[in-house]
């Protein structure tokens, strides 16, 4: 009995999932942070004003830190959908008088309109509501209310979400597609699902879903890497990797590097120091712009390899499978990664050696 009551309210639960415990108390500090610095901020600029904020700002909280890849979050959502529930609900306020009556159809106008507009931010209702029943400090501001507190709070809460998720390496807001050199699908998706397949299938649909069109293309794409490994032998990069490594030291000198370059015939190479531990990359293209400042006093310290190299980089283990490489090098146009051992360059992998193995599974396919 007990087990099938447990059943029955796991059925009331979303399917939702849950994060671990440093990310859910990250969400949580990014709350704090964002409502005590933009409710300072806001203090501050108003005063002693009493509607120098406002409630519907921590559920706007939620969404900017919990979930700030969901398209209700986005800054266009929150700007224009609080602007719009703000006009709304200052006007219902003036013009009829029975605040239930006021209070209700401002905010089934902003979801309407909201929804026109693109701009869904479900605490847009609580702005709505706010105005009409905020009392007298609220509606002596009239329409002045849509700039202070409510595009005030909105506007510096935003800031605040933006810089905490930046500084955890999330991306917010939202980038519009996949494939950010081109408007065309990615390399994967020419073979396989496409964005045009997706919006052919939300169209159809008559419920907003809660994901994006650009995080539902993620999805399944990297859904259908894992799809296709299962269909292909197990290769691993100790198989393939090019072990004798042309590479540089970080002591070596620009222009050394440079005649590297030119004798190797190479875009970029790996960059090594003393223990032969992989410490970064310099492409050609770093050293060119260093030539391009080399007039500024400002670069002249500049003359080691170390001073100018990437130092983030991609790297693969000898025991790791190739197919987690495939999205760096169709979807990201790596030329190579560097594949080390206890922080030791060991063997690179090519754009070449991934290709050649692809000939391979095609050959075994043709038998």
């Amino acid at each position: 009995m007990f087990h099938t009551q447990l059943e029955w309210l796991n059925t009331l639960k979303p399917n939702f999932k849950v994060l671990p415990l440093k990310d859910r108390l990250l969400c949580g500090l990014g709350a704090l942070l964002g409502l005590a610095i933009s409710s300072l901020i806001s203090w501050y600029v108003l005063g002693d004003f009493n509607a120098w904020y406002i409630a519907p700002m921590g559920a706007s909280s939620v969404l900017l830190f919990a979930v700030p890849a969901s398209p209700l979050a986005q800054p266009w959502n929150m700007v224009v959908g609080n602007t719009i529930a703000g006009i709304l609900g200052v006007t219902c306020a003036l013009f009829i008088s029975n605040q239930t009556e006021a209070f209700s159809i401002a905010v089934a106008l902003a979801i309407f309109l909201m929804m026109t507009t693109d701009s869904l931010h479900p605490p847009s209702g609580a702005v709505a509501i706010t105005a009409v029943l905020g009392g007298e400090s609220v509606h002596q501001l009239g329409y002045h209310f849509i700039f202070y507190p409510v595009l005030l709070n909105s506007v510096l809460l935003l800031v605040v979400a933006i810089i905490f998720n930046r500084l955890l390496g999330k991306q917010y807001p939202q980038v519009a597609q996949v494939n950010t050199r081109s408007k065309d699908p990615t390399p994967t998706q020419k073979v396989t699902i496409q964005p045009q397949d997706i919006q052919e299938v939300l169209e159809h649909q008559t419920q907003l879903f809660d994901i994006s069109e650009y995080d539902l293309q993620k999805i399944i794409l990297e859904a259908q890497e894992k799809a296709n490994a299962r269909n292909v032998s197990q290769y691993l990069c100790q198989d393939i990797m090019t072990k004798d490594v042309i590479s540089l030291d970080e002591q070596d000198d620009i222009h050394k590097a440079l005649d590297k370059f030119k004798k190797v015939n190479l875009m970029s190479l790996p960059v090594i120091n003393s223990q032969h531990e992989l410490v970064g990359t310099l492409a050609l293209y770093d050293v060119v712009e260093w030539f391009k400042r080399a007039a500024d006093p400002r670069a002249s310290w500049e003359h080691l390899v170390k001073q100018i190299m990437n130092r983030k980089v991609i790297t693969a283990q000898p025991q790791q499978p190739i197919q987690d490489l495939v999205p760096y090098f169709v979807e990201r146009s790596f030329n190579y990664i560097p594949v080390v051992e206890q922080q030791k360059l060991v063997g690179i992998i090519s754009r070449a050696d991934m290709i050649a193995v692809l000939q391979q599974q095609l050959n075994q396919s043709k038998l």
